[in-house]
């Protein structure tokens, strides 16, 4: 995220750099500056929060920058524009930087958001494979409410739960489906002894549930591209 105002770019490079100090000087200089939607080159805007949890992720001292902001005004609520209108929570659980999100629960985020990408923070953690994160949302009071993502996260008596309420087919097979996708065999073996296609897969993927399983999850593959990127060589597929 980059905008022009000398203060917001001033800021920007603070977070991405992770210049606790130079964070700290311009919000006292400029007050209001870390509630502030800052617009992007895209057209988009967000506030300093989404800078700390923009994609990949893992800035310097960013679990120590969150609190800084949300002490100085900025809304770990607020949404970004246009659609999908996240939060800071939203972002975090989609690159699996589990201590910025942390951060952000501690400092009032909502958990249940809705709107993201997918849906709520532990929609975004389970289906973009953040499990890091999607594990900390439910120790932290997330609910569960789908059957995938009692699959996903190997919740077996929520699972079970779920199943004697008699699904659909098709959620059946999502579920199993994301019961791989989270490496959980329990609950894979469970939906499949409940009639799930071993051949499924939905709409927004095109991995089968055996190749599935075998992929890295995001926080995996967000490091083995940076240390591909360190490195100088082509990153991993």
């Amino acid at each position: 995220m980059e905008n022009t105002d000398p203060p917001a770019a001033g800021l920007a490079l603070a977070i991405l750099t992770g210049d606790i100090a130079q964070v700290e000087r311009l919000l006292a200089e400029h007050p209001g500056l870390a509630a502030e939607h800052i617009r992007g080159r895209k057209g988009g805007t967000g506030t300093s929060l989404h800078m700390v949890t923009d994609w990949p992720g893992y800035f310097p001292n960013g679990p120590r920058i969150v609190p800084i902001l949300i002490a100085a005004g900025a809304d770990p609520n607020a949404r970004t524009t246009p659609a999908p209108h996240e939060t800071p929570l939203h972002y975090a659980a989609s690159s699996d930087d589990a201590d910025v999100a942390e951060a952000l629960i501690d400092g009032s985020a909502d958990i249940e958001v809705p709107g993201g990408s997918i849906g709520t923070p532990l929609d975004n953690a389970v289906g973009y494979g953040c499990w890091n994160v999607a594990r900390l949302l439910v120790q932290r009071g997330a609910r569960v409410e789908r059957l995938w993502q009692a699959a996903a996260l190997g919740m077996l008596p929520r699972l079970e739960e779920m199943l004697a309420a008699g699904p659909a087919p098709g959620d059946i097979n999502h579920a199993f489906w994301q019961a791989c996708h989270g490496g959980q065999r329990r609950a894979a073996e469970r939906l499949l002894d409940a009639g799930a296609d071993l051949a499924y897969h939905p709409e927004y993927a095109s991995q089968a549930p055996a190749q599935i399983a075998a992929g890295l999850d995001t926080r995996r593959s967000n490091l083995v591209e940076w240390l591909n990127e360190r490195a100088g060589t082509p990153a991993a597929t």
